[in-house]
């Protein structure tokens, strides 16, 4: 598990430095303001969590136990393809042709904000039950 999200978190790494570059030069002259913004907010969530993504999964190293770790990996993926994915589909929708789709598109957006929230309760969860992390606690 831990390489397959090791590999998976430099993918998409890689793949939102090259979608914010791809935003900032082609699709520049083609998007109006709004949908640049738009667009960018996909791709700053694309960001962020992609770097908690990393740290995640090289935390995950250090625990025995480090399931819900994983599970917020795994949310914060699915909330990176559904929220971000869909932001970058509905910036440039009529780029691609997509206007017909936005009733389909749209409500994914926020099942993808619901997968964030849930990826960080998940690393809530694995501080409450811990015992590595209270047992350090107690060691202060």
């Amino acid at each position: 598990m831990y390489k397959k999200l090791l590999i998976l978190s430099a993918v998409l790494g890689i793949l939102a430095v090259i979608l914010g570059a791809f935003g900032a030069h082609a699709l520049a002259n083609k998007l109006s303001e709004s949908q640049l913004r738009t667009y960018q907010t996909g791709i700053q969530y694309h960001y962020y969590h992609t770097i908690t993504l990393l740290v995640l999964v090289l935390a995950s190293r250090f625990y025995s136990k480090p399931i819900w770790l994983y599970r917020g990996a795994v949310f914060f993926i699915l909330g990176i393809f559904c929220f971000s994915g869909s932001i970058y589909l509905l910036a440039c929708k009529e780029l691609l042709s997509l206007q017909n789709w936005t009733k389909i598109i749209g409500p994914i957006t926020p099942i993808g904000g619901l997968f964030f929230i849930v990826g960080w309760a998940s690393i809530l969860i694995h501080a409450f039950q811990d015992s590595e992390l209270t047992r350090s606690k107690q060691m202060e």
